[in-house]
């Protein structure tokens, strides 16, 4: 709760000062009763109520360890540690924010920013943060958070996608190894998965369970975009040649040349690393950080490597949609907040939260790190992928969960399936898709 202010009171008299006395305790005492996590606490401190969504033990214990390391050295302010879930955050900040009660500093993802930025949720950072933090970080990267003229958060993380492969059966087959100088093209990348499909294996699993996100991200790299915004502002879907590629050469996969198995079409990535470790399946595209869970997984002895995902028009060019810290309009305290932000987001530490979730990080000093450019578990063919990462096409369109939800998964899921054609696919992400996003854009 967050008082009114009230006016000052009349200057007294010897008469009225006793009442006017009591009327300051009890107001100190209601300010006192009343203060919330991102208010003064008790004993004059600032406290700061930070949500994280890291879920890793690796990362939440960096988190962890940067918050204690500020609270030692910050008296004055003092950061409370908020453990927050990934499956849930969009409805529960949602509630949190309309009730009063957000978090003052909040860890979400950019593609789900666009909504709670021009709803007047968060706060705009344009004019809050340091010089040192916004010229660390690429333009490109700050796309994914700016929304109109303002700024709704700070991009710190980043995850290319990446084809994880079985090392020896990519050696037994001959095939090409691609690397980020010379990777696959989408036709090679589909003959390769015939050459590496046979005797109850497959030359690959996709795991599109959440289709959309992966079908948007990669068909940049032949200048997909799907969305496209006119003079006005006003943003409409249009599924052209290039968003057709990367959907096509997983549908020709799995209905044509019986490379791709359609029994993962409904996994999710994890889902889809028993039937790799096993030999099922040659390859898995998956998000760089689940090199982690196949690290602590993998048998004794199985042999993966990572490999660049397919290249097209644009070269390695995807979407990705990084994660971000953002500050709460409601919080009272807007410039401790992004001190402690600035403070999170030292070289250093990015290194740490990167090193601790698995993925990139985005500022360009903390990319230079050695740990970053080794060949063990990949680090070095993700890095080498951080300049071709471009902000994910659905950044800051209104409405695009809805879209998502009501008709491009269904649809996606239906096309990869061989249950519909490229045609319906077109007209139901086109049609109804644009009958979602109009009424966002009234």
């Amino acid at each position: 709760m967050r008082p009114r202010p009230r006016p000052h009171p009349r200057p007294s008299t010897t008469r009225t000062r006793p009442r006017t006395v009591t009327l300051f305790v009890a107001l100190a005492l209601l300010l006192a009763g009343c203060s919330s996590g991102g208010d003064g606490a008790d004993d004059g401190r600032i406290t700061l109520r930070f949500q994280s969504l890291a879920w890793q033990e690796e990362s939440v214990e960096a988190n962890k360890e940067l918050v204690r390391e500020w609270n030692a050295t910050h008296p004055d302010v003092r950061v409370e540690y908020v453990q927050g879930s990934w499956d849930s955050v969009h409805d529960q900040l949602l509630t949190s924010f309309e009730g009063g009660e957000a978090p003052d500093i909040i860890h979400d993802a950019s593609d789900d920013l666009a909504d709670f930025a021009y709803g007047g949720y968060l706060a705009d950072l344009s004019g809050l943060l340091p010089e040192r933090l916004k010229s660390d970080i690429p333009g490109r990267s700050w796309d994914t958070v700016t929304f109109g003229d303002g700024v709704y958060g700070v991009p710190f993380l980043q995850e290319p996608r990446v084809l994880i492969a079985n090392a020896d059966l990519l050696r037994a087959s001959g095939v090409r190894v691609p690397t980020p100088e010379h990777p696959w093209t989408w036709a090679e990348f589909r003959q390769v998965t015939k050459r590496l499909s046979g005797d109850g294996r497959y030359g690959v699993a996709w795991p599109l369970k959440e289709p959309v996100s992966a079908t948007l991200n990669l068909s940049l790299s032949n200048g997909g975009r799907m969305f496209h915004r006119d003079a006005d502002g006003k943003v409409t879907v249009r599924f052209e040649e290039g968003d057709e590629v990367m959907p096509r050469t997983v549908h020709d996969q799995v209905g044509t040349d019986r490379s791709a198995s359609s029994g993962t079409l409904g996994s999710g990535g994890s889902d889809t690393l028993p039937g790799f470790f096993a030999g099922k399946y040659a390859m898995v595209p998956l998000g760089f950080s689940y090199r982690q869970q196949i690290e602590q997984q993998a048998p004794e002895g199985f042999d993966w490597q990572v490999l660049p995902a397919p290249a097209g028009t644009e070269g390695l060019a995807q979407g990705v949609s990084p994660q971000t810290l953002s500050v709460a309009e409601d919080a009272p305290h807007k410039k401790e907040a992004v001190a402690f932000l600035d403070f999170l987001l030292q070289p250093d530490n990015m290194v740490r939260l990167a090193l601790g979730d698995w993925m990139l990080p985005t500022g360009t000093r903390a990319l230079k790190d050695p740990a970053l450019h080794t060949d063990e578990h990949g680090w070095a063919t993700g890095t080498a992928l951080a300049g071709h990462l471009r902000s994910a096409p659905a950044q800051s369109v209104r409405g695009y969960p809805e879209w998502k939800d009501k008709v491009a998964t269904p649809a996606l899921q239906e096309y990869y399936s061989g249950a519909i054609g490229m045609a319906e696919l077109r007209e139901r992400l086109e049609k109804d898709g644009n009958l979602v996003l109009a009424r966002y854009q009234r």
